[in-house]
Order: C-alpha cells, then sequence, then structure tokens
C-alpha cells in the first residue's frame, strides 16, 4: 500500500484520503497536537503499517474540555432547536456524502467489509441521525401540565458538556446514536473515539469542521487509554455517553465517582436467536446468519448464542454449517467478501482462546475454529460453529466479540425462554417462528433491551439499550435525544 504524508492530507491505498493527519479538530478548529505522540495504524488485513497520524496528548484534551465548557456559555444550548437542526443536518449531509469513502478507510484501518459498513451506515447510522433530525422539534419542545397548586411548564434544558466514547466496530452509527442527538438538544460535545478508527473519524472531524457549528460545539479525539481517563476524570463534562464492554463501563464509574456526572451505558451482549419448533428455515438462514456473522461477530448485539428444539437440532446446525462456509472470506475492499479479519491482533488471539476452550469443555467444532486456508497473512479467523455446548460452558456465558456461534438445544418454549434469560446480560435477543403472535409471547418473556422478530436488530429509529449488565439509559428515537437534557419544572403562582 501506497503512503504519502504531507500538511493537508494522508493517502492510503494509492488513492484513499484522510484530511490533516498532524493536527486535531479542537472545538472545530484543526490544531496542531501539543504533544509529539504518533498513533501507527496497522492493517488487519496485510499486517503492514499504513499510516501514522498524530494523537492527542493531555494538553489536548484539556483543550477541547475548556472549548466545550465555553461553547455552553455561549450561544449554541440557547440557539433555537431549528436552527441546530439546520447545522446538525448540514453535519449528516456531508456524512453521507462520503459513507463510501468512510467505509473504504474503515475497511483499510480495521478490516470491517465494505459490504457491511454500507448496510451499517444506511440502515444504522443513517437512520439514527435522520430520525433525531425529524424528532427533534417535538422531542425538546416545553410541555404545559395542569397541577392541583397551578400551572407548570415542563422543559428540556440542556445537560451540558458531554463526553461521548465510541468503539471501533461502529464509529459512525455512533455519531448517529450519540454526537448527533447531544448536539440537537444542545449539549456541546468531546468525541472520544477508538485509535483503532483513526482515520476515519478524520473525516467524520471533516465533515463537522465543514458544517458550521459554532466555535468549541465539537471536537474529535482518537485517543489512547491515558487520554480516555483523564478525559472521565474531568469535572466539567455533565454526563459521559459510552460504548464499550462492562469492565470499562466499571472503571468509568470508578474515575468519575466523585463527580457524579449522568451516564449512559451501551454494554456487551451474549444475545439469544431463539428457533421455535416451526420456523421456516428457508427464510431465517439469512437473517439469522448476518445477525451472527457481520462484521466478523464485532458487534454488541451479535447472536452469538443459537438455540433451538433438540427434535430440529441436526438439521438446523446442518443448515447453519452449509451457510457457514459460504460465506466470502478475503479482501474487506471488495464487495464481494463478506468476511474480513478481526481488528486488531488481540481479538484474534482472544477468538482462538475461546474456541480452544470451548473443545476443552467438550464443544464440538462442526466448521471453522481457525486460521481460513490460503490466507497466510491477516488477522483473520474461520466463521466457527459449535454444537455439545452447555449452558455453562465459557462460550455459552461470555461476550466473545468474534466469529464464534454456540448452539444450544432446548426442550420445549419454557426452556428455550430459561436458557435465553440465564445470561448476566441482556442486550439484543431474536426469535424466529412462523406464527407472528407466538413469537411476540416468547419475545415478551425474553430480558433484554430489543427483541427482533423473524430477523434482527435492533432498529436505530427508535429507543435501544440493555438491562442487567448491558447497560442503562436509551440511545435513539425520541428518549435518546431526552436523555441529553435536564427536565426542569417552572411553575406558575
Amino acid at each position: 500500500m501506497s503512503l504519502v504524508d504531507n500538511r493537508e492530507q494522508l493517502v492510503v491505498d494509492g488513492d484513499l484520503r484522510v484530511p490533516r493527519p498532524d493536527a486535531l479538530l479542537i472545538g472545530g478548529e484543526w490544531r496542531p497536537s501539543a504533544g509529539h505522540e504518533r498513533t501507527t495504524v496497522v492493517s488487519p488485513t496485510t499486517e503492514e503499517i499504513v499510516a501514522e497520524v498524530v494523537a492527542p496528548s493531555a494538553e489536548d484534551a484539556d483543550a477541547a474540555v475548556a472549548a466545550a465548557a465555553e461553547a455552553f456559555a455561549g450561544p449554541w444550548p440557547r440557539w433555537p432547536v431549528s436552527r441546530r437542526i439546520e447545522v446538525c443536518g448540514r453535519f449528516c449531509d456531508l456524512l453521507e456524502e462520503r459513507a463510501d469513502e468512510i467505509g473504504l478507510v474503515w475497511a483499510v484501518e480495521t478490516g470491517i467489509p465494505v459490504r457491511w459498513s454500507r448496510t451499517l451506515h444506511r440502515f444504522a447510522a443513517k437512520t439514527a441521525w435522520r430520525t433525531a433530525l425529524e424528532v427533534a422539534e417535538d422531542a425538546l419542545a416545553p410541555e404545559t401540565r395542569t397541577t392541583p397548586v397551578g400551572e407548570v411548564r415542563i422543559d428540556r434544558d440542556p445537560v451540558g458538556p458531554v463526553l461521548a466514547v465510541m468503539p471501533y466496530n461502529g464509529p459512525l452509527t455512533t455519531v448517529g446514536s450519540k454526537v448527533v442527538p447531544a448536539l440537537l438538544a444542545g449539549a456541546p460535545v468531546v468525541v472520544k473515539s477508538a485509535p483503532e478508527s483513526a482515520l476515519m473519524m478524520r473525516i467524520v472531524a471533516e465533515c463537522a469542521a465543514a458544517a458550521g457549528f459554532p466555535p468549541g460545539v465539537l471536537s474529535v479525539l482518537s485517543a489512547g487509554v491515558e487520554v480516555s481517563r483523564r478525559l472521565v476524570a474531568d469535572p466539567r463534562f455533565e454526563m459521559i455517553s459510552f460504548t464499550g464492554g462492562p469492565r470499562t463501563a466499571s472503571e468509568i464509574l470508578r474515575q468519575s465517582a466523585d463527580l457524579l456526572p449522568r451516564t449512559v451505558f451501551e454494554l456487551g451482549g451474549k444475545s439469544p436467536a431463539v428457533l421455535l419448533e416451526d420456523v421456516d428455515l428457508g427464510r431465517a438462514l439469512r437473517p439469522l446468519v448476518a445477525g451472527a456473522m457481520s462484521g466478523a461477530g464485532q458487534v454488541c448485539a451479535a447472536l452469538s448464542r443459537v438455540l433451538v428444539p433438540a427434535a430440529r437440532h441436526d438439521e438446523i446446525v446442518e443448515a447453519l454449517a452449509g451457510a457457514y462456509r459460504a460465506l466470502r472470506i478475503g479482501d474487506p475492499r471488495s464487495t464481494d467478501t463478506d468476511h474480513g479479519p478481526l481488528a486488531t491482533r488481540a481479538a484474534l488471539d482472544r477468538t482462538r482462546r475461546v474456541v480452544d476452550r470451548a473443545r476443552e469443555q467438550g464443544a464440538t467444532v462442526v466448521t471453522g475454529g481457525g486460521r481460513p486456508e490460503g490466507l497466510r497473512t491477516g488477522w483473520f479467523h474461520e466463521p466457527t460453529l459449535l454444537t455439545g455446548v452447555a449452558e455453562d460452558h465459557d462460550v455459552a456465558r461470555h461476550e466473545v466479540f468474534g466469529p464464534v456461534t454456540a448452539v444450544l438445544a432446548y426442550d420445549d418454549v419454557d426452556d428455550a425462554v430459561r436458557i435465553a434469560n440465564d445470561s448476566e446480560y441482556g442486550l439484543a435477543a431474536s426469535v424466529f417462528s412462523a406464527d407472528r403472535e407466538r413469537a411476540l409471547a416468547v419475545a415478551r418473556r425474553i430480558r433484554a433491551g430489543s427483541v427482533a422478530l423473524n430477523t434482527f436488530g435492533p432498529t436505530m429509529a427508535a429507543p435501544f439499550g440493555g438491562v442487567k449488565r448491558s447497560g442503562w439509559g436509551r440511545e435513539c428515537g425520541p428518549e435518546g435525544l431526552r436523555e441529553f437534557t435536564d427536565t426542569k419544572q417552572v411553575l406558575f403562582g
């Protein structure tokens, strides 16, 4: 891969342009870093260095927070919602215009296939921000009520400066579910994105710089652990919105405990797909495989547990195995590729350990289980299907965040519901049945923030979030917008 570096742009993979490799978007302006650290981007496909960009320093983080605090004291929170919609709409328009470019750069730095990113960006990211733009006026409008002691007006004021922490596996979607709603609510935002998505987030930052936000309203920092800890502990943030794992969420709570910021956490999952006895495999197979294997399983809501009736176990396993073997593995930049590499070497090593441990505990690898044939380099792992998995096996209880699916057999519907709920997580689930009402009855018994019937989800046009160790609070829809507000009553005497 070619590499050209100059003041204005970085070119990777021949013709993909990444803006401002030596600058950071702080408070809406491109600034040189106050430090000298660099982020080295390694291709998960070739294991070669493809780029180096400046990494944010502690001083850069402080400058971004100061800019957000100053912006909250400025005009942005007091603008009419319609005016904020106008600016945020320009930002979203620019993101949509460059979505294909963003997806290609993302494929280079994380290995996420463009085939998946196009689906994700169209049906998740775009849906999230377009819904937010459409509902903002009504969701944020004041409301008048009559009470026994007088008329009261309910206002929804911006919460204050927001820290939005996002993972590498869906940053553009998280822009739609966190950043745009917070901005629409009137809150300035500091985005803390993962170093693994440092290149594509520079394109996002360029779109933000061109949208016309007032000074200080939006900063984008693709930062590592130390800068992240500094941001989380900053008392000027009134809210932290985080997507990631429960362990990191616990650390955020510890670091910010004395400051008491509001938090919204969208955390991990061990999402079950419940196939009822009457399931039509011909119709269920495609969404089931997509729900389990998209992004090489690096999706928080991935259907990593497939619960099947014992009477149809062998039939379903055979169909799933055939579908997994048919997935096309290779270069994530190709639109023909279904399955790319994992984003990091650590993710590959973790996936290997999960499969090894599953074997030790008695599971059988039906298909996959190792490196794909013919691919000597890259952090590739085959789509892997396991049977003979017991409820107490590690692979049935812990999030893999990789291309591994565990099949568990159940005796009857009550048993299926019990297994589905026997998890510390509760992010998403799916139920597949030829009978819609029967599927809905099962869905209502499953403890999860979202349940999809005969498909996989969630939709980002409606409130989304988890229960149990999958988090709290909701993103998307009117409810997601209101998370970034304080509710104030004004009583008239």
